[in-house]
Formats: structure tokens, sequence, C-alpha cells
């Protein structure tokens, strides 16, 4: 696992988040959280050695980027940099694809499997969205599963967070249709 260094709490539209880092990357991300202790709490257990400090302009501009996201503006976070860590190389290749999917899109996970190559492998990008220590940023919302259903969602709140950010993206359907009503 990358050592995160620091680590910064940040208001957004839906709640506190937080953001930890080393010195080139960001190596974590955490979800809305009720509060800002609950936030920090959780950052902390999961980064134990970073201090909270001033973000770096880096981490800045995913702050930036992120509230936009959450204040419903189409934003694209892809080349944000991040560090997976110590995560499988086959981990890897499936944040690749996904971090790719582009704001308002989706895929499933059976799609994720074909795009690396290894059509079987649904359930290993399951545990690999699942394991993502890096969410919105790493965009694991925008993977469902089969015909469009929401499937899991570790981060608070759970499945309802992930229908909230994929509705703040205007996301569209495996088969291309809205998700979500018209906003008019």
């Amino acid at each position: 696992m990358s050592t995160a260094v620091g680590f910064c709490l940040f208001s957004t539209a839906l709640g506190p988040c937080g953001l930890a880092w080393s010195d080139a990357a960001i190596v974590g991300a955490q979800l809305p959280e009720p509060s800002q202790a609950a936030a920090r709490a959780r950052l902390a257990r999961r980064h134990p050695r970073a201090v909270e400090a001033e973000p770096p302009a880096f981490v800045r501009a995913a702050i930036e980027g992120v509230r936009r996201l959450l204040d419903g503006e189409n934003v694209d976070l892809e080349g944000l940099a991040l560090d997976f860590g110590e995560a499988p190389e086959l981990h890897r290749r499936i944040y690749a694809v996904v971090r790719a999917i582009p704001p308002g899109r989706t895929m499933t996970y059976g799609e994720v499997a074909r795009a690396i190559a290894q059509p079987q492998a649904a359930q290993a990008v399951g545990q690999a969205m699942g394991r993502n220590p890096i969410p919105i940023l790493m965009p694991c919302h925008r993977v469902l599963g089969a015909d469009g259903r929401m499937g899991g969602f570790s981060a608070p709140g759970g499945t309802a967070t992930k229908l909230k950010l994929l509705e703040i993206e205007g996301a569209t359907s495996v088969d291309a249709l809205p998700l979500f009503g018209r906003k008019d």
C-alpha cells in the first residue's frame, strides 16, 4: 500500500469528503460522510500515518474537481495522478478501463471484463470495485451489474450514494437510455 503523507477534509454539496496523498499522487479518497468527524475518523483509520495538512497543488486540483462534480457539473477527473499502491495487476488493468469511462456513461462488470480481455472475470471486476481506495476519482460508481442493476457500492450510503453520483452525472444505462428522468 502506498504510504499517505497527508490528508485533508473538504466540504461538498453531498457532505464532507477527504483525500489522502503521497508526495506525488492521491492514494485515498473518502466519499461524503454525515460529519467532518466521521470523515476524519475513516481517513485516519485507512491512513494512520498521514497527517492532516494543507493540500499541495495537485490535491487542490482534485478537490476542486470533486466539488464541481458533486455540484452537478460535467467534470472529467481521469487526468489526476492516482497511486493504487500494492493493488494486484489485474485490479490495475480494471482501474485503467474504469477510469476511462466518461462522466455520464456506464459499463457493466461484464463489459469491463471483456475490455481487459478476460470475459469470465466479471466477479473480479466487482471485487476490484469493492476494494477501490480512491472512489469518485477512480469512478467505480460508473460500473453496473448486468441489465443496468446497481450492484453493490461499498462507500457510505451504499447504492443510494452510487445512484446520486450517477444522477449528478446524467448517466445513461448500459443500453444508452437515461437512468433518470429529464431535468428541466
